[in-house]
């Protein structure tokens, strides 16, 4: 399988001054963008049911979100992310059982896989980063995302990007210890945007989400 980097996340609610409080804290705005998601799966939302993600972003391209470490409780999520097509192809190939394709990219795969769009919305995002007091210089910085979208649903994001998964527990400690200085609440979890989505326009598929993780709650935390 193809090494892609491990995304370490949290996501919470923001609040009114979540923006000040991130500046007090050394935070720095890097941009704010507005771009639209859409996301694929089969009928029967075999990849989601799985925990995996696909989606293509506007401007940016393909991606394919795949379970990461397991074990690890608590309100965060770990993906391993694939960008490049010909990665994503292999896996999809792989995760719904078909005969990979000598060449060829995610858009010419989808209907071979029978994938179709099922959510589709827009994002206004502002990105922050920062780095915690006493840390190492060449410690991965902590990314933050404010989100809203056009059906209006807003969430915050606190990650932390890692190559092997010895650094997922730094990572986590570094997502908590900001958390509590951002002011989250220890156990708090907020959906993600797509979940948001299903439930709201696509009800029975929200339904078979909670079905297939067996809880009242859907679990699956894809939305960067």
């Amino acid at each position: 399988m193809a090494q892609g980097l491990i995304e370490v996340e949290r996501k919470f609610v923001p609040g009114p001054d979540t923006e000040e409080r991130l500046q007090e804290l050394g935070g720095t705005l890097e941009h704010r963008i507005t771009f639209r998601d859409t996301y694929y799966d089969t009928s029967e939302l075999s990849l989601m049911r799985s925990d995996h993600w696909l989606r293509q972003r506007q401007g940016s391209g393909w991606e394919l979100k795949c379970p990461g470490i397991a074990g690890i409780s608590g309100p965060h999520n770990e993906y391993v992310e694939f960008t490049s097509e010909s990665a994503i192809v292999a896996q999809l190939f792989e995760l719904l059982g078909a005969e990979e394709p000598e060449i060829a990219g995610v858009a010419a795969v989808l209907a071979p896989l029978k994938l179709q769009e099922v959510a589709s919305f827009i994002t206004t995002r502002s990105s922050w980063k920062l780095a915690l007091s006493g840390a190492h210089e060449q410690e991965p910085l902590l990314r933050v995302d404010l989100d809203s979208t056009d059906f209006g649903y807003a969430v915050g994001e606190v990650e932390v990007m890692v190559h092997e998964k010895a650094e997922v527990p730094a990572a986590l400690e570094k997502i908590f210890s900001f958390s509590r200085m951002l002011g989250v609440p220890a156990q708090e979890k907020a959906p993600a945007k797509l979940l948001v989505y299903l439930q709201r326009f696509r009800p029975l598929d929200y339904q078979r989400l909670l079905e297939a993780n067996g809880s009242s709650e859907a679990t699956g935390d894809f939305t960067s």
